[in-house]
């Protein structure tokens, strides 16, 4: 039988009825392809009963005796299935072979790629599209030895199905031994579903802190590769690979972390004291003069929010402006750790 003809009959098993399976077990019983002697003891009408031996044939569940005639015996379904399976088997095996030749002959030229984009200044590569920077993400993450940090700054939460693709993109890191740290604004500990994902991430062995003003979006592998976000906000991003650049992301974001407070269980880890940090730094945003729309980016919630804090707190304070809020709350020492 030929590819053709297998695979139409794979995508046509389902076409089997009880009239098939009746004359299968005559078949296994009786070891004989007489369609009219099956028909009769099944009670079946003699064409029905040879189409049905036709479709047994074809399926290899049945196979006829080389060496007697008119004999013929049933096969057990796995060893059919076997049988059909075995050239769609062989052929993926090729087209796996011939993928990774063609991998292997192209990676040939990827250290002269990277000793030409340095030389040339390619140590700064701009990326455009949200899919060419996912895969460059995904090729650094297979080749990472060590470590990988990044920094989700305020600006919006993400969404219950992107938190999900991003655990099933950290499990193979973490069982692989890599370290995986990764910080987040202080709003994202009332986040319901970025606190089962840093839940469930952290029972993998991630490590999760929270501070109230981060620097920025950030990845860095292996303190080789790091990736920036684009200025015009598009999806986009600059692949860093310059050393002396990295090695100072890298300390940016080892200060911020040691600044940052430790976040696996948002229920029971601080949640009063993360509420004061989050006041003060909006007191002193406010007495920076920054717009509400600006103090709500610093923090990652939305306008609404920002606006009920800061209502709040004017409110407490009775302050009739937002800078009055601000300079009445460093009057009052407000703004220190211990107030």
């Amino acid at each position: 039988m030929d590819e053709e003809h297998i695979s139409g009959w794979i995508s046509d098993l389902t076409v089997f009825e009880d009239t098939d399976r009746a004359v299968y077990q005559w078949l296994a019983e009786h070891r004989r392809l007489d369609a009219a002697a099956a028909a009769e003891e099944l009670g079946l009408g003699v064409e029905e009963t040879a189409a049905a031996l036709e479709r047994l044939l074809a399926a290899r569940l049945v196979h006829a005796d080389p060496e007697e005639p008119g004999a013929g015996y049933a096969v057990a379904p796995e060893v059919a299935a076997a049988q059909l399976a075995a050239p769609v088997e062989d052929e993926i095996r090729t087209r796996q072979y011939e993928l990774f030749r063609m991998r292997r002959q192209l990676q040939q030229f990827t250290s002269a790629y990277q000793r030409g984009t340095l030389a040339a200044g390619g140590a700064l590569e701009v990326v455009s599209g949200m899919q060419t920077v996912r895969t460059l993400m995904t090729r650094a993450a297979a080749a990472c030895r060590s470590e990988v940090f990044t920094c989700q700054p305020a600006g919006g939460f993400r969404t219950p199905e992107t938190l999900r693709d991003t655990l099933e993109r950290d499990r193979p890191l973490l069982e692989r031994g890599i370290r995986l740290r990764v910080l987040h604004p202080h709003t994202s500990r009332f986040h319901a579903p970025t606190q089962a994902y840093v839940a469930a991430a952290s029972a993998l062995g991630a490590e999760h802190r929270t501070a109230h003003d981060l620097f920025g979006r950030l990845v860095v592998y292996d303190r080789e590769t790091a990736f920036l976000p684009l200025s015009d906000g598009s999806w986009g991003a600059v692949v860093v690979r310059e050393p002396h650049t990295v090695t100072y992301l890298c300390e940016l974001f080892e200060h911020s972390w040691e600044q940052a407070t430790v976040f696996a269980d948002a229920a029971g880890q601080g949640l009063e004291q993360v509420a004061r940090e989050i006041d003060r730094t909006i007191l002193r945003l406010l007495g920076a003069g920054l717009k509400d729309e600006a103090i709500a980016r610093r923090l990652g919630m939305s306008l609404r929010t920002a606006r009920r804090h800061i209502a709040d707190i004017m409110d407490r304070l009775g302050a009739d402006s937002r800078f009055q809020a601000g300079a009445a709350a460093a009057q009052a020492g407000l703004l220190t750790e211990d107030c």
